[in-house]
């Protein structure tokens, strides 16, 4: 998919905020405005501890803009969590895109199977399979081939090189978690009643762009061209479902591509070993001109399955084998 990078990031920044509306108790689901006030202890990305959050409604019933604050950088660093526990994952991703033409037909049908593998905490996607069927020996060895590059070369980088790839990381992260904290400015939200997820109890909450919205950052300006409802985990308070929906035409980049209105990502997430939630299911339809020239317009669904952990101290000794250490 070709988008997913900006669209993932705009979606699950928005799951993340619009939670700030209500916050009951983990476990229990009181009628908005009645709802008790948990204390929450969390830890932040310096691993300090924060103080217990004080989610008691104001005298209207609500939360005020503070409580909301406090409570999103809560829920922002359980996504920068669950980030950084993916990366002991491997798994399988099976990606289904539809070509269409101008009346939204579809014209052709790609499927390309992955197998995501961690290779010196860099996670890297390597294919296996097209429209189904195994790849053919030439085509099984060119990414066997690619995947070799890049162990040789992690095991042959040095200590400066690895400082300077740590240290992008880190600001990028640390980028994602200003994005996220940006995005409780730029909508209004609306609590709209309580469905269940996969079995579970989630809030259903409705986010509209907020008028006057002014933006920090220059990706946050694309705020307000989407709105979205997001389905949050009662009890985890983690991001089930989303659905987030292009209002109007998105202008991405130098070459000046144009996201138009109706451009769609929904995504589902899944509980995974009882210590993180990881995609399981996310569709898209994307309507995209670039460079004002050539347009492409698409459709997909990615499938995720499959997760298996590995520990910390395994290493790839040889093509396709883990082998712990211990």
């Amino acid at each position: 998919m070709q988008f997913r990078p900006f669209v993932c990031l705009l979606a699950l920044g928005l799951g993340i905020s619009v939670f700030a509306q209500q916050t009951p108790s983990p476990g229990e689901s009181p009628a908005p405005g009645t709802q008790s006030a948990p204390e929450s202890r969390t830890e932040n990305s310096k691993n300090s501890i924060a103080p217990a959050l004080d989610l008691t409604p104001g005298p209207d019933g609500k939360l005020s803009q503070e409580q909301m604050q406090a409570l999103l950088r809560v829920v922002a660093d359980k996504d920068t969590e669950n980030h950084k526990l993916e990366r002991e994952y491997t798994y399988i991703d099976r990606e289904v895109q539809h070509k269409l033409d101008g009346k939204g037909n579809t014209k052709s049908t790609e499927i390309k199977t992955y197998e995501i593998l961690e290779i010196y905490g860099e996670q890297v996607r390597r294919l296996i399979a097209k429209d189904d069927k195994p790849l053919d020996s030439k085509d099984a060895a060119k990414q066997d081939e690619k995947i070799q590059k890049i162990i040789d070369k992690r095991k042959n980088e040095s200590d400066e090189e690895r400082k300077k790839r740590e240290q992008k990381e880190e600001k990028e992260r640390e980028d994602d978690r200003k994005f996220v904290h940006e995005i409780a400015d730029a909508y209004n939200f609306t609590l709209v009643g309580t469905e269940q997820v996969d079995g579970r109890d989630a809030w259903v909450i409705d986010g509209e762009p907020r008028p006057g919205f002014e933006p920090h950052m220059k990706e946050s300006k694309f705020l307000s061209k989407f709105r979205g409802r997001v389905w949050i985990d009662k009890s985890d308070l983690q991001l089930a479902k989303m659905d987030v929906e292009a209002i109007d035409t998105v202008v991405v980049g130098l070459v000046l591509a144009r996201v138009h209105k109706g451009t769609r990502f929904q995504l589902q997430q899944t509980r995974v070993n009882e210590e993180v939630w990881l995609p399981e299911r996310m569709t898209y339809k994307i309507d995209v001109r670039v460079a004002l020239v050539k347009g492409f317009n698409f459709d997909g669904e990615d499938s995720f399955r499959d997760y298996k952990k590995f520990r910390t101290s395994s290493k790839i000794v040889r093509m396709g084998e883990l082998k712990d250490q211990n």
